[in-house]
């Protein structure tokens, strides 16, 4: 594995959009495509960089506004990680699991030239499917964590009988009680 390079293994030519797409060109590309993410592209350097969950990020946060008003580039991370074509397989499956990433674009001399993915290094060594396996549970525990810590955050409303007045209705937990609102003042 160290003497094979990400020039060896990645996509070359990989579909590409300008900076002046719009979130619903980006959406509609990959779906024609059939591919998850698109680099952003602009006289062959790499400007940005949009995958699925951008676009979904946008359609929750910016849902009143329409996807086809939305540039690409406003969406997309302003550091972009990326691998060298020097690098070896083994320098970027480190740089995978570090950035929870599972596709990284490709730089040669400061031109974007492909892109690297989990699928393209296991079609080529199928025995590294355990220790990919293991990214992809960390990376589940860590939004698992991320989850948690917002729910113990958010309160939590049930529907049932007050503990303290006997009234039913919308009820919060409250010094290990669940009661209404009333009581909870």
């Amino acid at each position: 594995m160290k003497n094979i390079l990400v020039s060896d293994l990645m996509t070359r030519d990989p579909i590409v959009i300008k900076p002046s797409a719009t979130l619903l060109d980006c959406a509609r590309e990959m779906v024609k495509k059939k591919v998850g993410s698109l680099p952003i592209v602009q006289d062959k350097k790499l400007v940005g960089f949009i995958s699925q969950r951008d676009i979904l990020w946008a359609l929750v946060k910016k849902s009143t506004s329409d996807l086809s008003n939305i540039n690409a580039l406003e969406i997309s991370p302003k550091k972009i990680v990326s691998a060298r074509s020097s690098m070896s397989i083994g320098k970027v499956l480190e740089k995978m699991k570090s950035t929870k990433f599972d596709r990284l674009p490709v730089i040669h001399n400061g031109d974007f030239v492909g892109i690297i993915t989990v699928k393209d290094i296991l079609n080529f060594n199928p025995e590294l499917y355990p220790e990919l396996e293991e990214f992809a549970q960390i990376r589940e525990e860590t939004e698992k964590l991320k989850r948690f810590k917002i729910a113990q955050d958010r309160p939590v409303i049930y529907e049932g009988i007050c503990e303290e007045c006997g009234h039913r209705g919308s009820l919060r937990r409250f010094n290990g009680l669940l009661v209404c609102n009333s009581c909870k003042d």
